[in-house]
């Protein structure tokens, strides 16, 4: 089997001990039923999630595994409701993430509703066949990312009157990396999750943290109760909540709350059985590692003695004061210790590359399991966390003005012979176990010459080897993506957040919209357009000038009467103002509704702005140019 080190992972001094079942015993503890389908659909009959393809996971670990990501992904296929303690369940195995319902005096409350609508009602309707048809009265979202929000309407209606909680900035943060930049995530996405890869020993085996994200409807809904600090109490149901507010760890806007009644302490995904990601490989913030590892010992502090289990978004529970602890306590120092070991070298003069070579973990954290990197991993994150302080520049002024990709490659590839020449050269550090550099080199020769085969046959032959050695399960599934792309081209993105835009608000929307402005395209362009939202009470005015779109909102006060006189345009009229509520204006910009919604003055200035919109596309290349 290749080994660590030529498949791109960072060999560490210590295995943990395969015998320990621990972990596996945590991982079944507690199961009360498993799904009641072999699939979950959508309502036309579109497979969103399928339960049957993790049964090869059952098997011993094939040589084009890493033994320890096949144990960790064994571990991840358990599906079902499991019990955590009394009052406590979660669902698992039901999408990329877990769904936990705490009980109340009335009805249940939801705790991350999953990815999708189709999962998160499948689970609810599974936790309901077992402790009855319990009605949904809170909602609680721990943080910003897609897999814990995505699948809200599965369990609570658009006009259902429930509690929803939420860390301080929530929405801001979720439509910054949903919607902003989302279709760019969504794609990078599609790789390291391994959404177009067949399941099996030879292709997707998981994603460090669950299987795989279902691919159904999404959806968001606003917080009707903002957690804003550490400390902060509120009760739902009859059931009292604290709060540890945690921005910058795993997510921009994130908690973690203790259930004192229960004595147990859910760590969202601040917590979970391994090494997390400083900076994801779809992309996102960079995290802050001394700041994470600082809220894990908070954590320890506030509610470690106070706790008789530990429960997170991803995994397995924790069970025992003493047990969780410890685990919390190693999850801190595994953060602080990446952290301080790449500013330690960065200040000899060390960069990113060369720091996530040097780093390996103390033996202490090496041998558990749950610091092993499944999903980040010590060599990604060291850059990330160089990149945080120091960006992109490595100081080298070489650096500063390279030629983009296929530039800088058609110039390599013709230094070292031609193509066939760069292959040939490969092909002899493949055979000679350098699959790292024989990886780079056949970078290069695909990108001077797309169309060359032998190129491309050879880069995917040394992907897949790559990724049969990957303990990482994402840094596996990229391997495995791009070799899928090298010899079938670009496959499509089965995931979208489009149910997201119901929720943003008009700033955001304009915001949005500002992103796909063709800035050329736009530079001789000049429109004004002024919007009174009769829903809202808000009026806005944006502007197209010098290739950008400027949107301002102006007081109501302000604008009682009109925009033409409001401080702050100068008297200059608009040269179309549209009086609509904000769907109206989700349904304009999508090209419908026009002669529904009142207007004034020259609707040629809308036709302008639409004219200098970019189309999004979630297919891109990625290892091809």
């Amino acid at each position: 089997m290749t080994t660590a080190a030529a498949s791109g992972t960072p060999a560490a001094p210590v295995t943990p001990d395969f015998t320990d079942r621990a972990d596996f015993e945590n991982a079944d503890r507690g199961f009360v039923a498993g799904p009641s389908s072999t699939a979950i659909s959508t309502d036309d009959g579109r497979v969103v999630w399928d339960f049957g393809s993790t049964a090869f996971l059952d098997g011993d670990c094939p040589d084009t595994v890493n033994p320890s990501l096949w144990r960790q992904s064994q571990l991840c296929a358990r599906a079902g409701l499991y019990r955590v303690t009394d009052g406590i369940y979660q669902i698992r195995g039901f999408d990329l993430s877990n769904m936990t319902l705490i009980e109340g005096d009335t009805g249940v409350i939801v705790v991350d509703p999953l990815i999708s609508a189709e999962t998160s009602a499948a689970g609810l309707a599974l936790y309901r066949e077992q402790r009855g048809d319990r009605p949904v009265t809170g909602v609680l979202f721990t943080h910003s990312h897609i897999d814990h929000f995505g699948g809200i309407h599965g369990v609570v209606g658009r006009g259902d009157d429930v509690p929803i909680l939420a860390p301080q900035s929530f929405m801001e943060h979720s439509v910054t990396e949903n919607v902003s930049v989302g279709t760019a995530m969504l794609r990078r996405g599609a790789y390291y999750s391994g959404m177009n890869l067949g399941r099996g020993p030879t292709g997707l085996v998981g994603t460090g943290l669950g299987f795989t994200t279902s691919t159904g409807t999404t959806g968001i809904l606003p917080a009707t109760i903002e957690i804003t600090g550490t400390g902060q109490v509120e009760t739902v149901d009859g059931v009292v909540f604290h709060f540890q507010l945690t921005p910058g760890t795993e997510a921009p806007a994130e908690m973690n709350f203790h259930l004192p009644e229960h004595r147990a302490l859910c760590m969202a995904e601040n917590a979970t059985h391994t090494l997390h990601n400083i900076l994801s490989l779809r992309g996102a913030a960079v995290r802050d590692a001394r700041i994470w590892s600082r809220c894990l010992d908070e954590a320890v502090q506030l509610f470690g003695s106070e706790s008789d289990v530990l429960f997170a978004s991803y995994h397995w529970p924790t069970w025992g004061t003493e047990r969780l602890t410890a685990f919390l306590s190693e999850q801190c120092d595994l953060y602080a210790y990446l952290h301080d070991q790449t500013l330690r070298l960065a200040n000899q003069g060390r960069t990113g590359t060369e720091i996530a070579e040097l780093i390996e973990l103390p033996p202490g954290l090496a041998r558990s399991w749950h610091a092993r990197g499944y999903y980040g991993s010590v060599s990604h994150n060291a850059k990330a966390i160089y990149q945080r302080y120091l960006g992109w520049y490595d100081g080298h002024p070489s650096s500063l003005w390279e030629h983009p990709p296929t530039e800088s490659a058609r110039r390599y590839v013709d230094c070292m012979g031609g193509v066939d020449a760069v292959v040939a050269r490969a092909g002899q550090y493949v055979s000679e176990g350098d699959l790292r550099f024989a990886a780079q080199l056949l970078k290069h020769a695909v990108f001077a010459d797309p169309d060359h085969s032998a190129a491309k046959e050879l880069l995917a032959r040394t992907f897949e080897r790559l990724a049969h050695g990957a303990e990482n399960a994402t840094w596996r599934n990229c391997y495995l993506m791009g070799a899928l792309e090298l010899r079938q081209g670009v496959t499509k993105t089965p995931l979208s957040a489009r149910g997201m835009t119901t929720a943003l608000s008009v700033e955001q929307i304009f915001d949005t919209l500002a992103t796909r402005v063709n800035g050329p395209e736009a530079w001789d362009h000049r429109a004004t357009l002024d919007w009174h939202f009769t829903d809202l009470g808000e009026w806005y005015r944006t502007s197209l000038r010098n290739g950008a779109l400027v949107p301002t909102r102006m007081d109501p006060v302000e604008t009682a009467v009109g925009f033409e006189g409001a401080p702050g345009f100068e008297g200059t009229p608009a040269d179309v103002t549209f009086t609509l509520t904000r769907p109206q204006l989700l349904d304009l910009l999508a090209g419908k509704g026009l002669d529904t919604i009142e207007h004034t003055g020259d609707i040629g200035a809308l036709r302008t702005l639409v004219s200098v919109l970019d189309t999004t596309d979630p297919d891109f290349p990625i290892v091809t140019p």
